[in-house]
């Protein structure tokens, strides 16, 4: 059976040993996780937490909804035995009916059947790193070993440590100026994500130096026993006039290959970045987004035109 539990129910350590033994675990879905990038997160429990599934709930104008939050790529249902798509279609079936909006991505693990549920794909890239770094470096495209053979000549040292507020400031001063979405909220949620990682052990950082000793280049990444997820990064003009960010993901590679994880971009459909991450051999891997609605026209019609 499967029930609907408030976060203040939630048997967290029980739920934390269904995520690190479920078959499709993902950092994301750890209780500690989810307190960080979702306060008061619910969640659906079958059984004695042999499947799981996290709900980011939230309510606003008295309307509850169900929405993917920020630092969280993938969540949906997780399980220690078989996931199929009809125990999935009965975990999307048992949300409260009282959650009117859902906007949510399942993981890799999951599918639903499109004709019952609207959804839509989201594309991610993988790269197994089980060969040694000879192998997987044949796997690149030209024009990835091209670059590195530029960003090779230019001195660039890699040092791992570096401060999460460093690789915040590196995104803001530069992509971070064209995504108005974000907030300061979301930027503090991330410095204390990273912080909290490291101090777990599940979390690592590092950062590419010019020759003159200026931080160009930055990445955080999250570490699991099977997973190596490229959570956030920043890079500045010179980063990218060095290749500082190719060199970095380089040097990632070399150090954790052969080896039993799985390094994970993080996406993405973005057309650039997937020819980016493909560049190092990375394959496709689809996760599928849910959007349901059920609230009536006037209610619709309220919240588009709130922005909402």
């Amino acid at each position: 059976m499967i029930k609907y539990i408030k976060y203040n129910e939630i048997d967290t350590d029980k739920w934390d040993y269904c995520i690190l033994n479920s078959v499709n675990s993902l950092p994301y879905a750890y209780s500690w996780y989810l307190d960080i990038i979702h306060e008061e997160w619910a969640a659906l429990v079958e059984g004695d937490y042999e499947r799981v599934m996290p709900l980011p709930v939230r309510k606003k104008y008295g309307i509850t909804y169900c929405y993917q939050p920020f630092f969280a790529q993938q969540l949906g249902v997780f399980s220690k035995n078989e996931i199929n798509p009809e125990i999935v279609n009965k975990f999307i079936a048992a949300i409260p009916k009282d959650i009117k909006v859902i906007n949510y991505n399942l993981n890799h693990f999951n599918t639903l059947n499109p004709k019952e549920y609207h959804t839509n794909n989201n594309d991610n890239y993988l790269l197994d790193l089980i060969s040694d770094y000879d192998k997987i470096y044949n796997g690149y495209s030209t024009n990835t070993k091209r670059n590195l053979k530029k960003s090779n000549k230019n001195n660039l040292v890699k040092m791992k440590g570096v401060k999460p507020e460093d690789i915040i400031e590196l995104f803001r001063d530069n992509k971070g100026k064209e995504i108005g979405k974000w907030t300061e909220e979301h930027y503090l949620i991330l410095k204390r994500l990273m912080y909290v990682c490291i101090y777990k052990g599940v979390g690592v950082s590092h950062g590419i130096y010019s020759d003159s000793n200026e931080l160009c280049a930055a990445a955080f990444f999250l570490k699991t026993p099977n997973r190596l997820v490229f959570l956030f990064s920043g890079n500045s003009i010179l980063g990218k006039e060095l290749g500082g960010m190719p060199f970095l993901i380089d040097e990632i590679i070399k150090e954790n290959a052969p080896g039993f994880r799985i390094l994970d971009f993080e996406g993405s459909n973005d057309p650039n970045l997937a020819r980016f991450y493909k560049g190092f051999g990375a394959v496709k891997s689809v996760y599928q987004n849910i959007h349901i609605n059920k609230l009536n026209t006037i209610l619709k019609t309220l919240l588009r035109l709130t922005g909402r």
